[in-house]
């Protein structure tokens, strides 16, 4: 097995404790440099929670329903994508700050760069498919409004410059802004590994520094043909860097802290407070109950700048997890979880198919204009695909892995990078 079937001693979706594998560090480090645990057997817990958000992440995409009432953004401040962001960052850390470690700056830059270019060349590839779905749906049934919903008008009157833009990461489609900002990430994982291997707490300190920086001064990257990113790297990234500070020692200092009743009490009071304010956006006749102090100060709860209520709200949930799910719960093992662990696991082409099938069920439902149950229909069905992709994906790379180990050849680590 690779490196990249091995686990990472971490927390699913937050920091771990820090007898996570009971593995030695290797090679002895100085205080406060990075630490990378040995290898040993998967860590499940990763895989279990990407593997959920991208479920929640296809579900937030279809309208809403019912069903969308099981998203975890209706009942907090923070969603699905926190999770996938800061696995991403603590996954692509793991593996990369082994590769610097073990083979040298040069090395682990070349892998990520790969890494990062299959990342952009999904992200090509899953926008070309996506315009071409948009755009026979609009034209086969004779509705403009699917192309203005899903943002693509801009591409239909100048399909030249919108394509460049699009290469360019500018344009995107409806539903298309998380692998960009995760191309942007990747691309300054070298730098953050490297001053992760210098001075880890300073790293992430300039992490907070160019997030408090970015709102004061209202930093952006532009988008085309007018606004701004979705999601903004240079807020984002505070996320991403976090992930990798707990992945290369830092979560193992905080065991004591998150595994403090202060903590986890802090930890609950914080998402009742979430869920009484998310309440109020619901009945409205409770929003008289919210005091108009708070109310000045809290909102707007800003999602494309990572506002630090989400970002609060995110450890919160991270916290109390990682306490009540330890590395060896039982369930992890259960048939149950299984497919949500393999789409976890396979993660990039799992998001890709997701996209693809949230318009296919959005159209769906335009069209027929069914209700709870056809909406129930759709949401089960896509669900469904994306565990059988995820497990013909798996079945292929045991295959390919068991011909590669006949012929001597070795895993690629690569692709645990956080896709």
């Amino acid at each position: 097995m690779s490196i990249a079937d091995r686990a990472a001693t971490s927390p699913a979706a937050g920091a771990a404790d820090a007898g996570a594998s009971g593995a030695a560090s290797v090679p002895a480090a100085p205080a406060g440099a990075i630490a990378l645990p040995l290898t040993g057997e998967r860590e499940l817990r990763l895989d279990l929670f990407r593997g959920l958000a991208l479920w929640l992440i296809f579900i937030d995409h279809l309208p809403p329903s019912l069903i969308t009432w099981f998203t975890i953004r209706n009942y907090g401040f923070s969603d699905a994508t926190e999770i996938f962001i800061f696995i991403s960052g603590y996954t692509a850390a793991f593996v990369y700050g082994r590769a610097m470690l073990e083979h040298g700056l040069v090395v682990a830059t070349a892998r990520i760069l790969r890494r990062a270019w299959q990342i952009y060349v999904a992200h090509v590839f899953l926008f070309t498919i996506f315009l071409a779905e948009i755009s026979y749906v609009a034209t086969s049934f004779e509705n403009p409004l699917y192309t203005e919903e899903m943002g693509i008008m801009d591409f239909l009157k100048q399909p030249d410059v919108t394509i460049v833009q699009a290469l360019l990461l500018r344009f995107r489609p409806a539903n298309m802004d998380v692998l960009p900002l995760y191309i942007v990430l990747m691309l300054s994982l070298p730098l953050v590994l490297v001053l992760m291997r210098w001075k880890p707490d300073l790293t992430l300190a300039l992490s907070v520094l160019l997030y408090a920086v970015t709102w004061e001064y209202d930093l952006y990257l532009s988008s085309y043909p007018n606004g701004f990113w979705a999601f903004n790297p240079l807020a984002w990234q505070l996320l991403f860097v976090f992930g990798a500070w707990c992945a290369l020692g830092g979560a193992r200092r905080m065991q004591k802290i998150l595994s403090s009743p202060v903590t986890l009490a802090v930890c609950f009071a914080y998402l009742f407070f979430s869920f009484l304010v998310t309440l109020t956006w619901y009945v409205p006749q409770l929003g008289h109950l919210m005091p108009r102090r708070i109310e000045q100060w809290m909102y707007p709860i800003d999602k494309t700048d990572l506002d630090v209520l989400r970002f609060a709200h995110f450890l919160a949930l991270a916290a109390i997890t990682v306490y009540y799910l330890p590395r060896d719960w039982p369930p992890l093992k259960s048939p149950w979880l299984k497919p949500l662990i393999l789409c976890g696991q396979h993660s990039l082409e799992i998001f890709c198919l997701g996209v693809f099938l949230a318009f296919a069920g959005h159209f769906i439902l335009a069209e027929v204009g069914g209700g709870a149950a056809l909406h129930a229909l759709i949401t089960l069905s896509g669900v469904l695909i994306m565990c059988g992709m995820a497990w013909l994906i798996s079945w292929y790379k045991h295959v390919a892995d068991k011909s590669a180990s006949r012929k001597g050849a070795g895993g690629n680590a690569d692709m645990a990078g956080g896709g």
